[in-house]
C-alpha cells in the first residue's frame, strides 16, 4: 500500500478539542427572567428554566437553593425568591448563576455525569490516596462538550474572564467561546449587518451591529422592558376607580362566577405563616404575564395616543379574568402600558407617595433607535434600515412591531426600512439563542473555539484576543 506524501499543510485541529459534528457543543443564552441552554444545531432551545430561585431563610443564610418552574412556586412562610443577575443583564452573585447554569444544563440536557467507580460502594477500597483531578474528571458536566455563551454589549472583562474559568475549570468543557448577544440575533436572522431592537424583562437594547461586529460606541440600553410594562399594569390597576385587585393564583382556594366589575366571590387559603413579599411579587408578575399577552396592546402609531378620543372611536375591549374570578372588560386603558416606552411622558405615575422610576426621553425606544444610527457611519445607515431585526419576549405584545415600523418610517422617512420580525414566538423570544446555535455547529467555526490547552497557556486573558 503507497504511503502519502507528507503535507507541509499545519495539522487540523481534531473536534475532540474544538467540537463538532462528532461531539455536540452547547449553548447557553443567561437572561434576567429565564435561562435558555441546548445543543447547538437544534432550532429551539430544549432547557429554558427562570433565572429566580428560591431560598429558605434569610438572605444571609446558607441553605439549599430551589431552581426551576417545579422548586420555586410553592408558597411558604420563609421561602424567598433572589435572582443572580442585576437589571442589565450582568451577573451579581457568581456562586448561584454558576448552580443555575449547571441546572439548567444537566436537568435537561446531559444528566448527572458518572461518578468515580472506585468510590461507588460496591468495589473494595483502594489502598493509598487517589488524586482529586481524577476523581473529579467524572463528575464535570461538560468534559464531552464545548460550551458557546452569549453576552450583552457591555459585559465587563472580568466577568468574561470568570464564564470562561467556569467552564473550563468546574465543569470541563474542552472548548468556549463567548459572542455578544447582538451579533448572535442578528446571525439567527441571516444578517450579518442589522440594528438589532431587543426587548427583554428588564433591559431594552438597541445594538447596531456591522459585519458580525458590534459598533460598541452606538450601543443603547435602557431598564425599561417587559418589567416596566408589568409596573404600568400594576400602576393602571391601583389608580382604576374602584382598583382593580391583582391576586395571585396561590392565595386562591375556590371562585365561583361574577359579572363583570363584580366584586370576586372567592375562597381564600390562610396561611400560618404567609409568604414574603419578594414570592408573592413572582406570583403577581405570572398573573401580569397573562394579561399582557391577552389584553395589552401597542398603539399603532401615526398620532399621538389619546386615550378619549380612543374611547369615543369605539376600540372593541378585552375581557380579562383574574385567578379569584373578578373579570373586566378593558378598553382604551390596554393601550395606556406601553405608550413609556415609546413617549417618556405618557407613563403612566403610580397612587401618590409611590417611588416610581419614569424614563427619560433618551430611554425610549425611538430615542434610542435615533442615538445609535447617530454613531454609524452615514454610507452604513441605510443599509442598517433594510435589516431591523425585533427579538426579545416583550416584543410579542400584540402591535409592537407596527408601532416600531411606524416610529421608524416617522423618523427616517426617505431610506428603505425593513423589518425582520418572526411570527414563530420561539424565533422572537430566542433569536440570541438560534444565533448562537447556528454558530456553533458550522464547520468553519472549528478555528474559533478556545481550546483547554490554550487556556492552559494563555489564563483567562485569552478570552478577549479570541471572543471580540
Amino acid at each position: 500500500m503507497a504511503t502519502a506524501p507528507a503535507s507541509s499543510m499545519p495539522p487540523v485541529p481534531s473536534t475532540a478539542e474544538y467540537g463538532g459534528d462528532e461531539v455536540s457543543a452547547l449553548v447557553l443564552d443567561p437572561g434576567y427572567s429565564t435561562t435558555r441552554a441546548g445543543f447547538a444545531g437544534e432550532d429551539v432551545p430544549k432547557s429554558v428554566v427562570p433565572t429566580y430561585y428560591g431560598k429558605h431563610g434569610s438572605e444571609s443564610s446558607k441553605t439549599k437553593l430551589f431552581f426551576g418552574d417545579n422548586s420555586i412556586h410553592n408558597p411558604a412562610g420563609d421561602f424567598y425568591i433572589h435572582n443572580p443577575m442585576s437589571s442589565d443583564s450582568t451577573v451579581e452573585d457568581w456562586d448561584v448563576a454558576k448552580q443555575l447554569w449547571e441546572y439548567s444544563i444537566v436537568s435537561r440536557l446531559t444528566g448527572q455525569r458518572p461518578g468515580d467507580p472506585s468510590k461507588n460502594g460496591l468495589n473494595d477500597a483502594q489502598e493509598g490516596d487517589v488524586k482529586m483531578e481524577d476523581a473529579e474528571e467524572f463528575e464535570r458536566p461538560l468534559a464531552e462538550s464545548p460550551l458557546l455563551m452569549t453576552e450583552p454589549a457591555w459585559n465587563p472583562a472580568k466577568s468574561r474572564e470568570k464564564a470562561i474559568e467556569i467552564a473550563m475549570e468546574d465543569w470541563g468543557a474542552p472548548a468556549f467561546f463567548v459572542v455578544k448577544d447582538g451579533v448572535s440575533a442578528a446571525f439567527s436572522a441571516g444578517k450579518p449587518t442589522a440594528l438589532v431592537i431587543d426587548i427583554g424583562a428588564a433591559t431594552t437594547k438597541v445594538t447596531p451591529v456591522v459585519d458580525g461586529i458590534v459598533l460598541k460606541k452606538g450601543v443603547q440600553k435602557s431598564p425599561f422592558a417587559g418589567n416596566f410594562v408589568s409596573q404600568q399594569i400594576r400602576n393602571i390597576f391601583s389608580t382604576s376607580q374602584p382598583t382593580v385587585p391583582l391576586v395571585p393564583h396561590y392565595m386562591v382556594q375556590a371562585k365561583v362566577p361574577v359579572d363583570a366589575g363584580q366584586p370576586s366571590q372567592a375562597t381564600y387559603k390562610s396561611f400560618a405563616s404567609p409568604p414574603p413579599e419578594s414570592f408573592r411579587r413572582l406570583q403577581e408578575d405570572r398573573v401580569l404575564l397573562e394579561f399582557k399577552e391577552s389584553v395589552v396592546q401597542v398603539w399603532p402609531g401615526g398620532s399621538r395616543f389619546n386615550e378619549d378620543q380612543v374611547r369615543q372611536s369605539g376600540v372593541s375591549g378585552r375581557p380579562f379574568e383574574m385567578p379569584d374570578g373578578w373579570n373586566q372588560v378593558f378598553g382604551p386603558e390596554r393601550f395606556k402600558a406601553t405608550e413609556g416606552l415609546f413617549d417618556a411622558k405618557q407613563a403612566v405615575l403610580g397612587p401618590e407617595g409611590s417611588s416610581d422610576n419614569r424614563p427619560k426621553p433618551d430611554q425610549t425606544i425611538p430615542a434610542m433607535i435615533q442615538n445609535a444610527l447617530a454613531a454609524v457611519d452615514v454610507d452604513s445607515k441605510p443599509h442598517m434600515l433594510n435589516n431591523v431585526v425585533v427579538t426579545g419576549s416583550s416584543s410579542l405584545l400584540y402591535g409592537f412591531t407596527d408601532r416600531i415600523n411606524a416610529e421608524l418610517q416617522a423618523l427616517f422617512p426617505s431610506p428603505r426600512v425593513r423589518l425582520s420580525a418572526p411570527s414563530n414566538t420561539a424565533e422572537r423570544k430566542f433569536a440570541p439563542w438560534i444565533g448562537g446555535s447556528i454558530l456553533a455547529s458550522l464547520g468553519s467555526f472549528h478555528q474559533m473555539w478556545v481550546s483547554k490547552s490554550e487556556f492552559a497557556e494563555h489564563g483567562s486573558d485569552i478570552v478577549h484576543k479570541r471572543c471580540k
